[in-house]
């Protein structure tokens, strides 16, 4: 409080936000139990996680894996199943150990009890979760988007992010900018790259010829990953700010450690002219609220992987738009953006990654090896920068039960680590 007695300013925010978190639980919550008073119980029956290993079909790249350094074209797939029939699917990802604990704790559950289930455990395996959310939007006959209180858009601006399978002190400043080039040339209005070289000034140097290269309103973004190549001291991390933004770049991602509140709030005030952003490695809603209480960040970045799933990061969302900070989550490529995408919707995102893709790639051309389990669709169509969120009941997705079932092969294959990313 203030020496008046009043409240001040951050805790009037914290309680508004506390009031949005509140109307958005009560508001999906409330759509699932009129859904459930209106069908009866439906009860969970099968919890399962397989892979996939998806045939390279004409024209389409091989870089199709739910995690990085998995083998091309496999995927894993989380599938339940209850007794009114309906089936829900996640393409995010799962360690088999993860769904033999969800299937102990859900079996025979109710499906819409999701609260309750996040409660005794679900928040730790984001994957189940949203296949249940596909399978009650099934029920429903209504995209998550709407199950979510959302759908106030029908399609999302996106961001396509690039990292180079090399050194990214052997990438060229020219790479870069060709890249930018066939981005803005595929009808793409935003393109985002690591910043991990020895020397920050050739970083700023691609993104100046990267941002000539796409044109006037292109969008450049840059991610230091939080020190995924040593953490940078917090004079380092403002002159790199103030050479990217004279650049003309449009965000700075997780400039410094995960765990610092203060240090990226202190760099908004003293690089006032870029974007300070990060999130991504938060988990649960108590990250969230302390960035939002100090001020870290000027957009907030969860990744459904990590947060802790669907419900979790659509409350996220309202958290953020009560602080009035613009929302845009991070994620992949594949399938796995499907639900992303669908909350994304919900929350009214301000923009939409979808990353990680090989240099010389678009997102079409790791979709189209879906195709043989979409009954025969392309997954996601773009207009005018932006992704297009599909209206299928669930996630969206038309998913074809037998092809799965026909490409489906025995074992687990993770190289990867559940939310660990490069972007």
């Amino acid at each position: 409080m203030d020496t008046s007695g009043r409240p001040d300013r951050r805790q009037i925010l914290a309680g508004t936000a506390g009031m949005a978190l509140a109307a958005v639980t009560q508001s999906a919550t409330a759509q699932v139990r009129n859904l459930r008073a209106g069908v009866g119980p439906v009860t969970i029956t099968a919890v399962e996680s397989f892979d996939i290993q998806l045939p390279k079909t004409q024209g389409a790249r091989t870089f199709v894996p739910t995690y990085r350094n998995m083998t091309a074209g496999r995927n894993n797939v989380v599938r339940i199943r209850t007794n009114s029939g309906a089936t829900g699917y996640s393409f995010l990802g799962a360690l088999a150990n993860d769904v033999e604990k969800a299937r102990a704790l859900l079996t025979g559950q109710d499906l819409f009890a999701i609260e309750r289930h996040l409660k005794n455990g679900l928040l730790d395996w984001p994957s189940v979760e949203e296949a249940m959310w596909d399978t009650i939007g099934k029920i429903a006959g209504q995209p998550l988007c709407r199950l979510m209180g959302g759908a106030n858009l029908d399609s999302v601006p996106v961001y396509l992010t690039y990292v180079w399978p090399i050194p990214q002190d052997e990438v060229t400043p020219k790479a870069h900018a060709d890249q930018a080039g066939l981005v803005r040339q595929a009808g793409f209005k935003a393109m985002k790259i690591q910043m991990m070289r020895t020397d920050y000034r050739v970083d700023v140097e691609s993104t100046r010829q990267m941002i000539a290269a796409g044109g006037a309103g292109f969008k450049v973004m840059v991610d230091r990953t939080a020190g995924a190549k040593g953490l940078w001291t917090y004079d380092q991390a403002l002159t790199a700010a103030k050479g990217l933004a004279e650049a003309g770049v449009y965000w700075l991602e997780e400039p410094l450690a995960r765990d610092d509140y203060d240090g990226p709030a202190r760099l908004r005030r003293d690089a006032p002219n870029i974007l300070i952003t990060g999130g991504e490695g938060w988990r649960g809603l108590e990250p969230f609220r302390e960035g939002l209480r100090r001020g870290t960040y000027a957009i907030m970045q969860p990744e459904m992987r990590v947060c802790a799933g669907p419900l979790t990061m659509r409350k996220i969302g309202a958290m953020c738009d009560a602080w009035n900070i613009p929302i845009a989550p991070h994620a992949a490529t594949g399938l796995a953006l499907a639900g992303r995408l669908q909350v994304s919707a919900a929350m009214g995102s301000v923009i939409q990654e979808i990353g990680v893709l090989e240099p010389g790639s678009f997102p079409w051309d790791v979709w189209d090896a879906y195709r043989p389990i979409l009954q025969g669709e392309t997954p996601f169509a773009f207009r005018d920068g932006s992704i297009v969120v599909p209206q299928h009941p669930g996630l969206g997705l038309a998913v074809d039960e037998k092809a799965l079932e026909k490409y489906r092969v025995s074992g687990f294959e993770r190289r990867g680590t559940p939310g660990i990313s490069p972007t």
